[in-house]
């Protein structure tokens, strides 16, 4: 039997180095991306039973991500699993992004998967029609804020909706070709991983203004939310192993909050403005309303 191989991006730190350690426990070869070298030479380090393959690449460029589709090729051959779970965050009222702010978030968040779709899955269908024995799985990394729209975060809710909406196709586009090949999206909650401190990768391209006054409460409040999450990148990565072996498309590490994913969509079934996100807390509103209206 093959061994199977599990491309990973954001490998370096969070999910992607804890989903790393489980597929490594399973014995597959790796593929450990991340565009932080440091980190990611401190997570290659750990895994000397396997097969590891590592690159820096900036999963929203399209040659290195091109590069890197063609390496592993090379390397190990059509992949079985593609994490396409690098990404970034930023907050503040959505007309205070900057188009550098906008360029860096999409270009992560949703170009590194698009890219990482693109690429990868047209290899694993071809290893699918060459062995009937072969199956894969994509897990795109998305949000809760690709399932709501929590204020003072814009550029990261479109972002992630983009890749729901993304990752719902193409579990419909796989269903029309082929049995053997499957996908997920992963929506996580604030969960200790690191996603919040991005922007000590932010490309100099891509240098940030002076933040604003939205932007830095939303910095503050994010820091404060994913630094007190119970739930730990490792019990996420486990989550999402369970879902590829139950073939579960969705998969959410906080399912309580999909209270207010209905809430959402009666919003648009009874066609009624979007509710209040805090109206079960509305303290944290009024608080957030009176830092905004402050002079």
């Amino acid at each position: 039997m093959t061994k199977r191989t599990a491309v990973i991006t954001g490998a370096g730190s969070g999910f992607g180095l804890e989903t790393a350690r489980l597929a490594a426990q399973r014995g597959m070869n790796l593929v450990l991306v991340d565009v932080q070298a440091d980190a990611l030479e401190k997570a290659v380090a750990e895994f000397t039973n396997v097969e590891v393959l590592s690159r820096v690449v900036d999963v929203a460029k399209a040659e290195q991500m091109q590069a890197l589709a063609e390496a592993v090729q090379a390397r190990f051959g059509a992949p079985h699993f593609v994490f396409n779970n690098a990404g970034v965050g930023s907050g503040g009222l959505i007309w205070e992004n900057t188009l550098a702010d906008w360029e860096w978030v999409l270009g992560v968040n949703l170009m590194g998967v698009v890219h990482g779709v693109r690429l990868f899955t047209p290899m694993m269908l071809a290893a699918a029609k060459a062995d009937p024995g072969y199956s894969g799985h994509i897990v795109n990394t998305a949000s809760m804020a690709g399932m709501l729209n929590p204020p003072n975060m814009g550029v990261y809710n479109v972002s992630k909706h983009a890749v729901v909406s993304l990752s719902e196709t193409l579990h419909q586009d796989l269903s029309l070709v082929t049995d053997q090949v499957h996908a997920s999206v992963l929506c996580p909650f604030f969960v200790p991983t690191g996603i919040h401190q991005s922007h000590r990768n932010r490309p100099s391209e891509f240098a940030s203004a002076k933040p604003t006054k939205s932007q830095l409460i939303s910095q503050a409040q994010t820091d404060k939310a994913v630094s007190s999450g119970k739930l730990t990148a490792a019990d996420v990565a486990a989550l999402v192993f369970d879902a590829i072996d139950h073939q579960k498309f969705y998969i959410f590490s906080h399912p309580q909050a999909l209270a207010g994913v209905q809430t959402r969509l009666e919003d648009v079934m009874l066609q009624r403005n979007p509710s209040d996100p805090f109206k079960d807390r509305p303290e944290i509103g009024a608080g957030l309303r009176a830092k905004l209206r402050a002079d």
